[in-house]
């Protein structure tokens, strides 16, 4: 049962969520995007790849779409069946072949070839949600963005700094919370945190680094 701290203020809350974000960053303090690119769009087209896939996977299939297909323009003259072929093993491959080469196209024709660096022009483009925008956003353009995949929606509940099922809605919720600057830091550690530590089926509570300030746990200090 998910125990959420009674008479919590808001100001507890943003400190209790600083002290998270400081232990975090000391027991993974090389967390960051798990997905390889060297592009923003190589960086969009692994994320559109990484939906209901793991990044490892990702990771295995870009390195020879990225070969094959170099330029944004290769991904929009080839046919979306070619595409398919490269994505294959990540599952839903042929939404997926399909969003990358519509969004190649509308980049090449609304964006001079140069993938944008706002939401509001980010998320127009087909298979680009603000999921996908904040990861390009955050770690290629280094604007902030809060990332909400299960992870955070799952251990942001947990940690009692969300009510919701709902990634924008989460979202939303962190972007109150949390310092603007620490949001894709923030992102990156609860990730990890819930990839190593805070695993949905076997969560290691008893090892937890956030045992005391995790709602699960029991809290007995105010921050």
């Amino acid at each position: 049962m998910i125990l959420i701290m009674p008479k919590e203020t808001q100001a507890q809350k943003k400190r209790r969520a600083q002290a998270i974000i400081q232990i975090l960053t000391q027991a993974y303090p090389d967390a960051r995007c798990a997905l390889n690119y060297t592009s923003a769009w190589e960086l969009l087209v692994a994320t559109v790849l990484s939906a209901q896939c793991t990044d490892k996977r990702v990771n295995l299939v870009t390195p020879a779409l990225f070969k094959k297909y170099p330029r944004i323009l290769d991904y929009a003259k080839a046919s979306v069946s070619e595409i398919e072929k490269f994505v294959h093993s990540t599952g839903f491959y042929k939404n997926k072949a399909k969003s990358i080469h519509a969004a190649a196209q509308m980049i090449l024709s609304q964006h001079d070839g140069k993938v944008p660096s706002s939401m509001e022009e980010l998320v127009q483009i087909p298979g680009v949600g603000r999921k996908t925008a904040n990861v390009v956003l955050g770690n290629y353009f280094q604007i902030p963005g809060l990332t909400v995949d299960t992870h955070m929606i799952r251990i942001n509940r947990l940690l009692g700094f969300s009510n919701a099922d709902d990634a924008v809605k989460v979202e939303f919720q962190l972007m109150r919370l949390i310092e603007k600057n620490e949001w894709v830091r923030y992102t990156h550690l609860i990730i990890h945190h819930g990839r190593t530590r805070c695993i949905a089926r076997r969560p290691d509570c008893g090892s937890c680094e956030l045992t005391g300030l995790c709602p699960r746990s029991g809290i007995n200090d105010r921050y």
